[in-house]
């Protein structure tokens, strides 16, 4: 992705991406179980502080991490002069912060960027060695459609579906992705590239630009869990929804919650 393009979709980043239907609620819930005496709350993969800007603004401690400076560069405009925030540039594989947490989210997928074992393993083992003894770790996953990855695997390369069309605040255009997937079962990886095509108010496409390929691991639930065990955390739960529903075939997503293991082993 060029500087432009990263830019941009850093601009665009909120428009694309709600929340998720009683996410923000579920991580209220779980801050004042995990961090109740008022310990830091860590966001990896922050983005643009969707998720880390919301709790913050109700008074709790907080640290949003990412890798974007675009997308960080847009966190801090929309958060000047909210106290008890500090946003922080780096790899989720290996940061450190000097500090640790009572609770560390990982919201968005934002966990199927590790596309191998050696990644995941070297971002669980970051994380862990930031909470606090018994702290928890909340990892938001998709949770895997097999008749769509089947369909990505067969479908002709290069065929563009149409997203859902977006307003761009800062020039008031419509902003329209087209976007391309597939899937390769032997790594488990999804792959999407995107086209943009930016119109204005008369409906003429002035503008055009391509994204990708971003490729996303695609994770099942009892892989998660190896992976958890390996990395010495607790699995507590794993739910469907952020309304605590049990994880069925046809859950919309994943939501793993760990504790970091007391023992050594």
């Amino acid at each position: 992705m060029t500087d432009t393009s990263a830019e941009r979709y850093a601009q665009l980043y909120d428009a694309l991406v709600p929340d998720w239907p009683g996410e923000m609620a579920f991580y209220r819930d779980l801050a004042a179980v995990a961090a109740p005496g008022g310990e830091s709350i860590l966001e990896v993969a922050c983005g643009t502080g969707r998720v880390t800007l919301q709790l913050a603004r109700e008074g709790l401690r907080l640290v949003g991490l990412d890798r974007s400076g675009p997308m960080l560069a847009v966190a801090r405009q929309k958060s000047a002069g909210v106290p008890h925030l500090h946003w922080v540039e780096g790899d989720m594989r290996s940061f450190e912060l000097n500090e640790t947490f009572g609770l560390i989210i990982i919201p968005g997928h934002s966990f199927q960027y590790m596309l191998t074992p050696e990644d995941q393993i070297a971002c669980l083992g970051c994380i862990r060695r930031h909470l606090v003894p018994g702290g928890r770790l909340v990892v938001h996953l998709d949770h895997q459609n097999i008749s769509w990855l089947a369909e990505l695997y067969t479908a002709l390369p290069e065929i563009f579906t149409a997203e859902q069309e977006v307003t761009d605040t800062h020039t008031g255009h419509r902003i329209c992705p087209m976007k391309s997937w597939s899937y390769a079962p032997s790594t488990q990886t999804a792959s999407v590239v995107t086209e943009w095509f930016e119109f204005d108010a008369a409906g003429q496409v002035i503008d055009t630009w391509q994204t990708g390929p971003v490729r996303l691991h695609c994770v099942f639930r009892f892989e998660m869990a190896h992976l958890l065990a390996r990395a010495r955390f607790a699995h507590e739960a794993v739910y469907g929804d952020f309304f605590r529903g049990e994880l069925q075939d046809n859950s919309p997503g994943m939501i793993g919650v760990a504790r970091q293991a007391l023992h050594n082993g």
